[in-house]
């Protein structure tokens, strides 16, 4: 089963003389520009597919929870999706660091992509993931799990103040108490083996019996 790991849109174009944009990273395409030349940190499809294939890729992901006065978590995000293949799957916040992007930047970026605008997440001063989860496209290696590539990802509990409305690909996001979150039915939807991602995130905070 595929992680989800998003990767940049596709260049939509742009109606403006300088050209297509790509949203991801504001870099301008210009016409006949090789892409080395317009950006260093934007990669075609082409050119991602064998970085993939040569190299680990580093990733940030984010486990959204709500706390109490004393900090204490409360409820845990999870986030739903539909699947290329129309299967309907549970996640967590994901997604590649950029060419000169902070961990600290990807991190916020990635939330709010995924759980938009107003979600308002806490970043401590001084973010130190709670794991760092090796996603393998050869099974059984680690408990995580991606067909594409070999992914190296930092991992975050990051509470979260405001009102979440999913973007991009995701459908919704369901708070559920940590109990619930960390039980087997939750993990069995989970995909890439987030299901033990998440329950460590729940130790790591002191939030499972």
């Amino acid at each position: 089963m595929p992680v989800r790991t998003p990767d940049p849109d596709d260049l939509p174009e742009d109606p403006t003389p300088s050209g297509p944009i790509n949203l991801d990273t504001g870099a301008i395409r210009l016409p006949g520009m090789p892409d080395s030349a317009k950006n260093p940190g934007w990669l075609s499809d082409v050119e991602l597919a064998e970085i993939r294939r040569r190299l680990p890729i580093l990733y940030v992901e984010g486990v959204p929870v709500r706390t109490d006065g004393t900090g204490q978590v409360t409820q845990v995000g999870i986030l739903l999706r539909a699947s290329p293949m129309g299967e309907i799957l549970r996640t967590i916040v994901s997604g590649r660091v950029r060419y000169g992007e902070s961990v600290r930047d990807a991190l916020f970026r990635h939330l709010e992509n995924d759980l938009g605008p107003m979600a308002f997440p806490l970043l401590p001063p001084s973010p130190v993931p709670f794991t760092v989860a090796e996603y393998f496209p050869m099974p059984g290696v680690s408990p995580f799990h991606d067909d594409r590539q070999h992914a190296v990802s930092l991992a975050f509990v990051v509470p979260v103040t405001g009102t979440c409305e999913p973007r991009q690909d995701a459908l919704e996001v369901t708070w559920m108490s940590p109990e619930e979150a960390a039980s087997d039915a939750v993990a069995a939807e989970m995909e890439g083996g987030r299901g033990a991602l998440v329950r460590m995130a729940l130790a790591s905070v002191g939030a499972l019996p």
